[in-house]
């Protein structure tokens, strides 16, 4: 039992996160002469060794997951969630949400192809809501940087509310808020070209050429901006506004996160700044989801299809939802972790 938890530390610390490429950089800006107890020297650090860890994941990822992903066209996932009906089409859609892009923008226009398509209204919300949220990088990104205790309770939390909002904006019979040209709209059943092996890695392959290119000013900029909070906000300034001492502190995220448009490669060296310097697990948390939920670019291209009503319900779930997971992660850091 010891040596199984001893390989899972080592794999946790020195492969998914990369500790050793932290020391190794180190050692290379010291020869450079730079001190790395310096402000500039620990902003520097930070910056590389946070860049190159998150783009190595993130080809890692994409191949991966884009690969699974070209087994799920938007026709084979409309045809697998037809089959289900209430909260197991809810659940189903959640999961499938979870091998889709990785941004709240790219996952609207399949969203409005399933509500196209006649899929139940919640059925496509536990889809939009899931996809952005958590797919299957998150799982992987945040165990290299939170433990796997926190990576797997984010993923089962953030389904829950993909699964819960989607249900629940089922109950409230909202199809006559989608826009008129989607539901009247029309597709055409194009059967399937099975793809070979070579085939799906080339197009694993695009994917992550495509997605690297698309992401990685935002990254570039998340990085930066964790780098400055590592090293030149002043510690009791965090604490103050996201520790404990601060009972809106989750709320205070959210807000801050929503307007932000980045994925969760560009949010975690921010979260993972804020936490090293005292802000609450459950505030760093709730930042992440509702960055990469509820991003001002993705909800403005909602508001071309769905009603101003609808808009604003999902939005209702999603910022509560976020809430209150934000701060069920605050006790479960306090009494559990």
């Amino acid at each position: 039992m010891e040596i199984l938890k001893t390989a899972w530390e080592f794999f946790q610390i020195e492969i998914l996160g990369m500790q050793w490429l932290d020391r190794v950089i180190g050692s290379l800006l010291e020869l450079c002469g730079l001190d790395l107890e310096s402000r500039i020297g620990g902003s520097v650090r930070f910056f590389i060794y946070d860049t190159i860890k998150i783009l190595a994941l993130l080809g890692v990822l994409i191949l991966t997951i884009s690969y699974i992903q070209s087994f799920f066209p938007p026709e084979r996932t409309k045809k697998i969630l037809g089959r289900f009906h209430g909260i197991g089409a809810n659940i189903l859609a959640a999961l499938l949400g979870t091998v889709t892009p990785f941004c709240s923008c790219s996952s609207i226009p399949l969203f409005i192809g399933f509500t196209n398509a006649g899929l139940p209204l919640g059925v496509t919300f536990s889809f939009l809501i899931s996809s952005p949220m958590v797919d299957l990088s998150s799982l992987v990104l945040l165990m290299s940087v939170f433990g796997w205790k926190v990576a797997v309770l984010y993923v089962i939390f953030g389904l829950v509310i993909a699964v819960a909002g989607g249900a629940f904006i089922e109950k409230l019979s909202l199809e006559h808020q989608v826009e008129d040209y989607i539901r009247n709209g029309s597709v055409m059943n194009v059967p399937q070209e099975e793809l070979r092996f070579k085939d799906r890695m080339k197009y694993a392959w695009e994917q992550v050429a495509s997605t690297a290119k698309k992401v990685a000013p935002y990254i570039l900029a998340g990085v930066g901006i964790g780098a400055a909070i590592h090293n030149w906000m002043p510690e009791d300034v965090i604490v103050k506004a996201l520790g404990e001492t601060n009972s809106f502190g989750v709320a205070l995220a959210v807000l801050a996160g929503a307007p932000m448009y980045a994925d969760i490669f560009g949010a975690i060296p921010i979260a993972e700044a804020l936490l090293a310097k005292g802000a609450l697990l459950g505030v760093v948390l709730s930042f992440m989801m509702g960055v990469t939920t509820l991003s001002l670019p993705s909800i403005i291209m909602l508001r071309k299809a769905v009603k101003p009503r609808l808009l604003g319900i999902f939005i209702a779930i999603c910022v509560i939802g976020i809430i209150v997971v934000g701060y069920l992660f605050n006790v479960i850091q306090y009494f559990i972790l």
